[in-house]
């Protein structure tokens, strides 16, 4: 039994590869996701009772009992793992990415793993999985730090930090596109108060669910110039399948360690 911590894109890759490996796997997500690669995160099952990624399907159930019995993977409302004692799993991934531990301990199962910054290997949890692009991308520490991220995506066409749109000021977003959809360059591609104008002609990758109220600097879209690939923006992202096979190999090695 895994319990992972959020369901979004990155946390939804790994959640896929355990599911798909064997694990019985639980989400912990909030009442209000912000999942921008919609299409790819299964938090989205908080708003619509289930989802299907990937081939891969989950629930939204309502008590631990539930996501017990439930045969797919289950996603619980539990923010705070108000329902840890009760589920007793073998491992916590924490997968939240909030760049900071939010309360995750490495008593809180015998496998603890921290995806991205914010744990220290030793300390909060058993084990921690680099997140940043490059050389480093997926490497499992057992002692340390990941390193911190910047927030910049990976170049693609030459293009990178203009990927990543951001809400103009606080209020609730309007779409004028779905994701998948072509954005060519001048379009608006959002409204919070002010429009927000596709730098460059791409596809529209992921964007955060109309009618959610947003701050200003958030992240709320994600551009792709690849307009010939809109197949990607329904299939997990080879970060996610990165990231998701190092936490896999994470959970074997401390899992053997354990039994030796």
């Amino acid at each position: 039994m895994i319990v992972v911590r959020g369901a979004g894109d990155l946390a939804s890759g790994i959640i896929h590869k355990l599911h798909n490996s064997g694990f019985k796997v639980v989400a912990l997500e909030t009442k209000n996701p912000l999942a921008i690669r919609r299409k790819v995160s299964f938090s989205e099952a908080v708003y619509d009772s289930s989802v299907v990624v990937d081939g891969v399907s989950a629930k939204l159930v309502s008590s631990v009992k539930e996501a017990m019995e439930n045969e797919f993977v289950s996603i619980l409302i539990d923010p705070n793992m108000d329902y840890i004692q009760e589920l007793r799993p073998d491992c916590i991934i924490d997968s939240i990415m909030a760049k900071r531990n939010v309360g995750t301990k490495i008593t809180d199962a015998r496998i603890v793993i921290g995806v991205g910054p914010g744990f220290t290997a030793g300390i909060d949890c058993h084990a921690v999985v680099e997140t940043k692009r490059g050389h480093d991308l997926g490497r499992i520490y057992y002692e340390g730090t990941a390193l911190q991220n910047t927030g910049i995506p990976g170049t693609i066409k030459g293009y990178d930090s203009e990927r990543v749109l951001h809400s103009p000021e606080n209020g609730m977003i309007k779409n004028h596109f779905e994701i998948g959809d072509i954005v060519k360059q001048g379009q608006p591609v959002f409204t919070v108060i002010e429009e927000v104008i596709a730098p460059f002609t791409g596809v529209l990758r992921g964007i955060i669910r109309n009618g959610t109220i947003v701050k200003r600097g958030m992240k709320v879209a994600d551009l792709d110039p690849r307009i010939e690939e809109v197949r990607n923006c329904y299939r997990i992202s080879e970060k996610a399948r990165c990231i998701a096979g190092s936490v896999l190999e994470a959970v074997m090695h401390l899992r053997g360690r354990d039994e030796q």
